[in-house]
């Protein structure tokens, strides 16, 4: 890492500048601080509410979206209204049917907004907002992300594939806007907490952890025929199905690995993935001394999520403690490359660049879809994400709309390679 923060340029994927700006000084926040909630009633929705019933004093939501659960959001604006967390927030639900249901809706009709796209491009640029915590699932966040950067918001991402589609994307918005992008995934999170007060040329690699996922301990052979059940049953965290599949396969570590190439400017070759079945320690950095530091914690989202929301500060939060005694041993591991082989499709989309990790992770979109509908194998996950990446153009990407192209022929080549071993 140079001194600016910047990663040397060259073939092993080094970022021009690093997303998030490694010893950085952040003000405190004003308060209230005013939230928008991006997939509200999601996981990280609902733990970001959560907070904001916790903290009515510092933390004030002013918008909310979700895609098709009306009765849901209505009772998640009343209780933050109850809690005085909230005062009548603007409202988008992004299916238009729902949208037209949630206008008969007293709790919801008072300030809905434009369904569709459209509308949380409005909530990310909602007049007045102070951080727009970006918990949607997909490369559908990319756009919101897009637009809150262009008009300065602190922006807590939690959906990593705004990073993965459009990074560079993300980065040219964050600098003309003068946004501020705080990482919520837990490892991204744990990373920024242990680089806090650092300057980028002390930093030589950064190692994420992962759970291994439910099939840590199983074979190939055991793994080939895994009921859908099976890879929804993550032995750690409690998270919405996409992600969970993604654990299963360790895609969702290598998607973090391209997000943390992004955020923090390190070359792929400096950034390590280890398997830390405990989940308790996040992630560590490793310093030009030698020197290790790691964050760890219970795994509780709404510790990232709160850091990201306050500022880069410690509130307060009632959370379980670690009791380092009764916890006895910190196990660590190699993540196996042949039994997991996303992780190696990842790295490798992601040294690529340009269109190579929008291919990726509308393939991986895809497949994950195509497996929750039983339309395919969990075998047959890496095979597709492979086959779409193999076929299909690298180069640079130029805009949003090339970007959403690039993202839609993926899907197409995806879908036509999942039908193809569905009718084998």
């Amino acid at each position: 890492m140079r001194a600016d923060g910047n990663a040397p340029a060259g073939p092993a994927g080094s970022a021009a500048v690093p997303l998030y700006r490694i010893g950085r000084t952040t003000p405190a926040p004003r308060l209230p601080v005013r939230v928008v909630i991006l997939g509200a009633t999601g996981s990280i929705g609902r733990q970001a509410a959560d907070l904001a019933e916790r903290h009515p004093d510092r933390l004030q939501v002013v918008g909310v979206s979700a895609r098709t659960q009306v009765d849901d959001l209505g009772a998640l604006v009343s209780r933050l209204e109850t809690a005085g967390a909230a005062r009548r927030p603007a409202v988008v639900l992004t299916d238009p049917l729902s949208a037209r249901e949630a206008a008969r809706d007293p709790r919801l009709c008072r300030r809905l907004l434009t369904p569709g796209p459209d509308g949380l491009i409005d909530l990310a640029t909602l007049d007045g907002t102070d951080c727009v915590v970006n918990g949607l699932v997909g490369a559908a966040g990319l756009a919101p992300t897009l637009a809150a950067a262009a008009v300065g918001r602190r922006i807590a991402l939690a959906n990593k594939e705004s990073l993965v589609v459009g990074g560079d994307l993300v980065r040219e918005a964050v600098v003309r806007g003068g946004a501020v992008v705080v990482p919520v995934d837990s490892e991204h999170s744990a990373l920024a907490q242990c680089l806090s007060g650092r300057t980028a040329e002390e930093l030589e690699r950064l190692v994420l952890t992962c759970s291994g996922g439910p099939f840590r301990t199983w074979t190939a052979a055991a793994m080939a025929v895994a009921r859908k059940a099976e890879v929804l049953r993550h032995p750690t965290w409690n998270m919405g199905a996409k992600i969970t599949v993604d654990s299963a396969t360790l895609m969702n570590k290598g998607l973090e690995v391209i997000e943390a190439h992004v955020l923090f400017g390190a070359a792929y070759r400096d950034i390590d993935v280890v398997v830390h079945p405990g989940s308790i320690v996040h992630s560590l950095a490793v310093f030009r001394d030698g020197s290790v530091m790691a964050q760890l914690g219970a795994p509780d989202m709404r510790v990232p999520l709160l850091y990201a929301l306050a500022g880069e500060r410690h509130w307060p939060l009632a959370t379980e403690r670690l009791d380092l005694a009764r916890l006895g041993e910190l196990r660590f591991e190699a993540p196996d490359p042949v039994r997991f082989p996303c992780l190696a499709l990842a790295r490798r989309a992601g040294e690529a660049g340009g269109r190579a990790p929008i291919i990726l992770n509308a393939a991986n979109e895809t497949a994950v879809a195509a497996l929750l509908d039983d339309r395919l194998g969990f075998a047959d996950l890496a095979p597709v994400i492979a086959a779409a990446l193999d076929e299909l153009p690298g180069g640079p990407v130029a805009d949003l709309a090339e970007a959403l192209d690039t993202d839609a022929e993926a899907r197409r080549v995806a879908l036509r390679l999942i039908d193809t071993r569905a009718r084998r």
